[in-house]
């Protein structure tokens, strides 16, 4: 078992189908497996074996596609690195996972500190150039001639690994075998219905379990396009839409409610059969709207990082609005009280969820490992209800969790690099309602006696040390934070506070 057999049997079957259509350009499958094994002999030559971990740091480009498949081929695990992490960010994934490549581009490549990484021996540039790294095009180069086999592995043997906060915490390891990804994609595919002749609009970011899987894998099983873009620049979609025949169109909700808001007019997505939604749950009144002005539902999945993604679906036979529908094939899942006991229908509790996609675990974590997993199931850390046919219905995320536009924020990680500020004494950050994003991050600072600093300061030094999208966007002075009797920070209250009107 490989998954990067999909890519193979369509180099087989249909050599000169379009794998990727990117920025007006072609990638056959023929083509794609051909660099894929070249690039694989080039990894075996530089050293990575079986088991190896090869780090991916890259934009929406073909090369991500690439080297992907080629990792896999070479029996070594993929690691994907969200390309707009800064170099303390991409540190901290590089040694915990122990990656001896890195794949990235030249304007990424000062954040990829060497020096500090030891187990990196190679970085290859794949768009762009720099003295300080090879070039993809040399490693392809390195790699012609007898193609190497690919690898034969087992269905535990874990392929790839997607840093997740999981269910608290700090960034962990989610471990992807073989068989949890074929698995999933397969089911992927036969929900949403992908044919050969699909031209899957991916926009989304590809170190996103979302797009990796469902979209970018589940593609390649059936043999369709993958339409690439470096990311979601409407007027740029828009006008590809027709011209590249995109007929399946996945996003989060607040791209939805970006299209809906501009009107765009319904012939503009007239070659559009498919609309699919997921990271994040879709407002049902967004929902609603979507269906009444373009025809079409847009049809919701649910899943985590930890489970391929896709758990649930909600169904084009039996779509409930407000629901992210029911388990897909081979899985359960079950609403469970803090005793792990199944509720009763209509109760809320947390999703726990039991499947084929289900992780091999955190990587090099059996403590969060067994937590996350305890008696055989995988504890979201969502909150949700099911109803009497088993449509489950998210409630409420777990408490402390920040969703901004379907990316994960956790408020430890953000406190942590606050509070190297000087001028900074206490502070608590927490999610607060944002009606384009979902969430939006505040924080709530106690300043050092005698110390001064401006929202613009803080927010600016977020800014500098970690990813856009985990910096604040509201930042208020207090003198003094809600706590517990006990002197636990009360984040309930902050959150309550920030949704009352004129907040």
């Amino acid at each position: 078992m490989n998954i990067a057999q999909h890519v193979e049997r369509m180099a087989r079957n249909s050599p000169q189908h379009p794998a990727i259509r990117f920025e007006g350009k072609s990638v056959s499958y023929a083509v794609l497996n051909d660099c894929a094994g070249a690039l694989a002999g080039a990894l075996k030559r530089k050293g990575v074996r079986r088991g190896d971990r090869v780090a991916l740091y890259l934009p929406n480009i073909p090369a991500f596609a690439l080297a992907y498949v080629a990792i896999l081929k070479a029996g070594a695990i993929a690691v994907s690195i969200n390309s707009i992490f800064k170099a303390e960010e991409t540190k901290f994934i590089l040694n915990d996972s122990g990656a001896k490549v890195v794949f990235t581009v030249a304007e990424l490549l000062s954040n990829v500190p060497r020096e500090e990484c030891r187990s990196v021996e190679h970085v290859v540039l794949c768009e762009g150039s720099n003295r300080a790294a090879q070039s993809l095009d040399d490693w392809l180069a390195l790699g012609e001639g007898p193609r190497v086999a690919t690898e034969d592995m087992q269905p535990d043997d874990p392929a790839a690994l997607l840093y997740s906060s999981g269910t608290t915490g700090f960034p962990k390891g989610v471990t992807l075998t073989h068989n949890n990804i074929v698995s999933n994609i397969r089911t992927a595919a036969k929900y949403s219905g992908y044919l050969s002749g699909d031209g899957l609009a991916v926009f989304l970011p590809l170190f996103h379990v979302f797009a990796q899987n469902y979209i970018m894998n589940a593609g390649f099983e059936a043999g369709a396009t993958l339409v690439l873009f470096r990311r979601f620049v409407p007027d740029v979609v828009l006008a590809a839409i027709r011209n590249e025949g995109i007929t399946m169109f996945f996003a989060v909700p607040t791209i939805y409610i970006a299209l809906l808001s501009a009107q765009v007019p319904k012939e503009t997505l007239g070659t559009i059969r498919y609309f699919f939604s997921a990271a994040a749950t879709m407002p049902e009144e967004i929902s609603r709207r979507w269906t009444d002005t373009y025809g079409l539902r847009v049809s919701e999945g649910y899943g985590l990082t930890e489970c391929s993604p896709f758990a649930a679906y909600n169904h084009k036979s039996k779509h409930k609005f407000g629901s992210v529908g029911t388990a897909v094939d081979d899985f359960e899942i079950r609403i469970v009280d803090e005793n792990d006991n199944e509720v009763p229908r209509g109760q809320w509790g947390e999703i726990a969820i039991r499947g084929p996609g289900v992780m091999k675990g955190y990587w090099n974590n059996a403590k969060d490992t067994q937590w996350a997993l305890r008696g055989g199931w995988l504890h979201s850390g969502d909150i949700g209800r099911m109803d009497e046919e088993n449509y489950v219905y998210i409630v409420d995320r777990v408490k402390d969790m920040i969703n901004v536009s379907g990316f994960k924020v956790w408020p430890a990680e953000v406190e942590n690099m606050l509070y190297r500020h000087p001028a900074v004494k206490e502070l608590a950050v927490y999610g607060a309602p944002d009606p384009a994003k979902g969430e939006k991050v505040n924080v709530a600072i106690v300043l050092k006696e005698g110390a001064s600093a401006t929202a613009e300061d803080i927010i600016a030094y977020c800014r500098d040390k970690l990813a856009v999208y985990k910096a604040p966007e509201k930042v208020d002075f207090v003198s003094e934070l809600p706590k517990s009797a006990t002197g636990k920070i009360l984040k309930r209250i902050l959150r309550d506070q920030s949704a009352k009107p004129g907040a």
